[in-house]
């Protein structure tokens, strides 16, 4: 009797033992400056270099989350992964440099199946993307066709600079002569390549699509972010009080400079029909002063869609990078589509904001 006893007790700690080693859960984190992490039942080996069954572990740097677009976008994201179970981690790098090649070190670190970057600076991260490949890590960019990447999941940038110029010229053309020219304000940040890319597209559109004689760049002014924006809109706006048309590489450009005009005019449902705002990226905001119709907002050229829309199509290069797709020679870069959005479809997109 004493010995089936004994038994039965070697056989329960056995068990017990089993089920301890076999435990993946990952105790999630939280860092109020850099980011969040999210747990998954599931866990991850990175050994076998994740898989796209809800199980790897994923690393993504961000440039900036004080973008609205960023924000939003990367929002969705998270619920999306969290939904299919993958453990994750998302930082911002507070367009630093230095900062973003530590996230990155920390993912090597941490044992990432998949990271994703949205450079900084992508001459500055090539190297350690490079450290991450070395160690089996896939490696994917968003907005620059980086060498030491799995993937990239890029825009044409200039060719949408010269959508965000061709919507701005129809607004123009309309609305202006060569007699009575439009003055332009484009609104950039010169010093990230890709959004020098699109704004030079941005001036080869107007150039390309404008009606001869009828507009004239009257200022070029930094606004990634909104409020940088608006300040140096009001800038301009004293100094080229007829400034009517304002073009720009982002979201922040269009609703700091859309605040500007309501402020300069007295609010919606003053703006003169001939003023205009157009630049890129979806929020919630964008739409908004869109849908109104009384503000300055004209248009906007968007991705995917929807936040949720651009979401589920970069989880799906997640995916597709996880399962091993073929992405050598001409698969590398992997573009975005673009489409205009107008006061016309402008419904179908808030729905799946």
């Amino acid at each position: 009797m004493k010995k089936k006893v004994l038994g039965l007790m070697l056989c329960v700690a056995m068990a017990a033992s089993m089920l301890v080693g076999c435990s993946t859960k990952t105790p999630g984190t939280e860092s109020a400056d850099s980011g969040t992490e999210a747990e998954s039942d599931a866990g991850s080996d990175s050994d076998e270099g994740g898989s796209a069954d809800g199980s790897a572990k994923i690393g993504i740097t961000i440039q900036s989350l004080k973008n609205d677009y960023w924000a939003g976008v990367m929002g969705k994201l998270e619920e999306m992964l969290k939904e299919k179970g993958y453990e994750y981690t998302l930082v911002d790098c507070e367009d630093n440099s230095a900062k973003q090649i530590n996230d990155i070190e920390n993912f090597i670190t941490s044992g990432c199946d998949l990271i994703m970057v949205h450079p900084s600076d992508a001459a500055a991260v090539e190297t350690v993307c490079g450290e991450a490949m070395d160690a089996g890590i896939k490696v994917m960019c968003w907005d620059d066709p980086m060498e030491n990447t799995t993937a990239n999941w890029v825009l044409d940038n200039t060719e949408l600079g010269k959508e965000i110029g061709k919507a701005a010229s129809e607004f123009i053309n309309e609305h202006y002569t060569a007699d009575e020219p439009a003055e332009v304000c484009v609104i950039g940040k010169p010093s990230t390549k890709v959004l020098l890319e699109r704004q030079n597209g941005i001036e080869a559109g107007l150039e390309e699509y404008c009606d001869e004689g009828n507009f004239e760049i009257v200022a070029e002014i930094e606004g990634l972010e909104a409020n940088e924006a608006q300040t140096n809109v009001e800038t301009t706006l004293s100094a080229h009080p007829d400034c009517s048309v304002y073009v720009g590489v982002g979201a922040g450009a269009m609703i700091g400079s859309n605040e500007a005009l309501l402020q300069k005019f007295g609010g919606a449902g003053k703006i003169p029909e001939n003023v205009g705002v157009i630049t890129t990226d979806v929020t919630p905001q964008q739409l908004e002063s869109l849908a109104a119709g009384d503000e300055a907002v004209r248009s906007i050229v968007g991705f995917e869609g929807s936040s949720t829309d651009t979401a589920a199509a970069c989880l799906e290069m997640f995916e597709k990078i996880l399962a091993g797709d073929d992405f050598s020679g001409d698969n590398h870069e992997v573009y975005r589509p673009t489409s205009l959005i107008t006061e016309e479809n402008i419904a179908d997109i808030q729905a799946g904001m």
